[in-house]
């Protein structure tokens, strides 16, 4: 496959601008791209330390974001695979490139790099909004990077990136409704509670029974219970209240008329 004469065009404007830039500039943009990664790794960990404390899909799309990264991840490589772009800083005649051009059978198109932070930032959001400030601009960055230090198009890297937003959201979505029930099974062992957390906890005080048991209130024993206490002997069943049935204080009822 050709490149495109405009992201031809744009790659030698871009590479021949980031030659022309300090050298520290080319160090950072040379390993901006795997350290972006590294905080992305770092971010789910993160993720799944707040889920802990969270209902099960929350879990269960913390668990599922690294998977649905690798499956962005392998639709990104199938395709390059097919469709065998040659890397620009061997295609194009006089390319200037900061990092070093990969070996020959390593295709161009789309970008892998592109894919892996787009799919990262794409399910983070899905995940944990408030991020979203932070991730896709990230994201964006480390595409950009890959054209700026000469080793992609950037036809590769947008199309890296769609591949992330698209494939991965839809992925992690998909695998957060599967592991859902997973995680609730999970978490009543106590190993599994002491690593998936035990999920959001409930205010107010429990519906038990009074007397031995378990189960919904019961009526019943709950009129038994106000009689022997002495708070009417003619008290009924057809008397108690939603505040009895549910654990609240009802108060003192005379004889029906």
């Amino acid at each position: 496959m050709g490149a495109p004469e405009i992201s031809v065009d744009l790659y030698r404007d871009i590479t021949e601008f980031a030659d022309g830039t300090p050298s520290w500039v080319h160090s950072v943009a040379d390993v901006g791209t795997n350290a972006g990664l590294l905080l992305f790794a770092v971010l789910f960990v993160a993720g799944w330390w707040r889920a802990r404390g969270r209902d099960a899909r929350a879990m269960g799309l913390a668990l599922a974001a690294p998977f649905a990264v690798v499956a962005a991840y392998l639709v990104s490589e199938v395709s390059k695979d097919a469709i065998k772009e040659e890397r620009p800083c061997r295609a194009v005649s006089g390319a200037v490139h900061i990092a070093a051009c990969p070996s020959p059978g390593d295709w161009s198109f789309p970008s892998n790099h592109a894919t892996i932070a787009a799919a990262s930032a794409a399910v983070i959001v899905v995940a944990w909004r408030a991020l979203a400030g932070l991730v896709l601009p990230l994201a964006a960055l480390m595409a950009f990077s890959r054209v700026f230090v000469g080793v992609h198009y950037p036809h590769d890297v947008a199309a890296g990136f769609l591949v992330g937003v698209v494939v991965a959201p839809l992925a992690v979505m998909l695998l957060a409704v599967v592991l859902r029930p997973l995680v609730v099974a999970v978490r009543g062992a106590a190993v599994g509670a002491a690593l998936l957390g035990a999920g959001p906890a409930t205010g107010g005080i429990p519906m038990t029974n009074l007397g031995a048991g378990t189960g919904p209130p019961d009526p019943e024993r709950r009129v038994a219970a106000r009689a022997g206490a002495g708070q009417g002997a003619e008290v009924t069943a057809a008397e108690v209240t939603m505040p009895d049935v549910m654990g609240g204080v009802a108060g003192r009822r005379g004889p029906l008329p």
